[in-house]
């Protein structure tokens, strides 16, 4: 399991009361809210450049494991890297941490989409790089 300091790009979230569910914790559908809001923020600075080629990152696959609950309050850090690239996809690894422990991890896929297509396009050079500078440690 990877601690918080690995993952290249941090965001803290707030537990809304709603965001719990008969069994007093977060309710499991929240995590994919979370997780997306890593993924918003890591891709934040390359999201105009992109829209104004015509392309978006859409997400093709997301897989979650739950390890511990979570409850409100709090103010859990979601931790995402890039684990691998393909031509037109990064793979992600992300996890939330509520009070430096790790109650969730993910896996998930994005996908570069030409919006006129609406068909998978290749990652531009610059995005590779980028994506390439917030790669996780091999292994993790």
């Amino acid at each position: 399991m990877l601690p918080l300091e690995a993952f290249p790009a941090q965001v803290t979230e707030n537990i809304r009361y709603g965001d719990t569910d008969r069994q007093g914790h977060v309710n499991n559908a929240v995590y994919a809210t979370y997780f997306e809001s890593g993924r918003v923020d890591l891709l934040h600075d390359s999201l105009p450049l992109l829209e104004a080629s015509g392309c978006q990152f859409v997400i093709a696959r997301l897989i979650v494991d739950y390890l511990r609950e979570m409850h409100w309050p709090g103010t859990p850090v979601i931790g995402t890297g890039v684990l691998a690239l393909g031509r037109s996809s990064a793979t992600l690894r992300q996890a939330v941490f509520q009070d430096g422990i790790c109650t969730a991890i993910a896996e998930n896929v994005i996908v570069l989409m030409d919006m006129k297509t609406r068909r998978a396009t290749e990652l531009p050079e610059m995005i590779r790089s980028d994506f390439e500078r917030l790669k996780l440690a091999a292994g993790s």
